[in-house]
């Protein structure tokens, strides 16, 4: 019988809040007090998240700007380098695990997005970890074994944990269309793909419809993937206004 999982529908907020509703998510989670959790999501204003321990970045950023409006710089919870947080896509899974390797955590986790890229025609595999990770300013610079590549060799999906005994929170940044120029002028070298240029052309209406609708079909099929991969039921439950209020009274800038 497949265990029940909660599913709260994709919404846009800020990186702070979005980051707060993670780490409550978590923290509920891992109190008992909530079913494990998958959600979709995207970021507005667009941003910068920082790694947990990444303590020095560029003072140049505080200068840039998207649509006029500058970007957020925020710290995630988890670890990694900075994210650029402009056209992506953001994953966020909550659930519990038995004590074992981090990396086999994080593959058991991936393969709904392996799946559901795949169902799009999309072929990622996993990168392989190197020492120069940890000198990069920029997640999407190198990849480790936790990381999803294209067949061309270029990163794509960007992932990191946070466990809290047995409760996990894996959440992870999808390059769905950001702007090149933007990413240039954040990290001075060009950003090699898009996930929307490599879905294939005859893979169906898909790459007709406006870019709203095929991160619309995109959410789809990772959801889809996910039901299937953690053999689990995805109940569709949008955050309560209790859960809001309680999200705002915990919220860390």
């Amino acid at each position: 019988m497949s265990s029940k999982w909660r599913y709260i529908p994709p919404m846009e907020a800020s990186g702070a809040m979005q980051m707060a509703i993670d780490r409550y998510l978590l923290e509920q989670h891992r109190q008992g007090k909530h079913p494990p959790t998958l959600r979709l999501y995207t970021w507005q204003p667009a941003a910068i998240s920082l790694g947990y321990h990444q303590s020095e970045y560029p003072d140049s950023w505080h200068d840039l700007t998207w649509q006029g409006q500058p970007l957020d710089i925020i710290r995630r919870p988890t670890g990694g380098r900075a994210v650029l947080h402009q056209g992506d896509l953001t994953y966020a899974i909550v659930t519990s695990i038995a004590p074992g390797k981090r990396l086999e955590v994080y593959q058991h986790i991936c393969q709904f997005l392996i799946t559901g890229w795949r169902s799009l025609g999309v072929d990622l595999n996993y990168g392989i970890a190197t020492t120069e990770y940890i000198q990069q300013q920029n997640c999407f610079a190198t990849a480790t074994g936790a990381d999803l590549l294209t067949t061309a060799g270029n990163k794509v999906i960007g992932s990191a944990q946070l466990r809290r005994g047995k409760a996990l929170l894996q959440h992870g940044s999808m390059i769905l269309n950001t702007d090149k120029q933007l990413y240039r002028q954040m990290f001075e070298t060009d950003l090699a793909q898009n996930l929307c240029e490599v879905i294939p052309q005859q893979s169906d209406p898909l790459t007709r419809d406006p870019q709203s609708d095929l991160t619309a079909k995109i959410i789809e099929r990772l959801v889809q993937a996910a039901s299937a991969i953690f053999k689990i039921d995805l109940v569709k439950q949008p955050l309560s206004t209790k859960e809001w209020q309680d999200i705002a009274n915990t919220r860390v800038e």
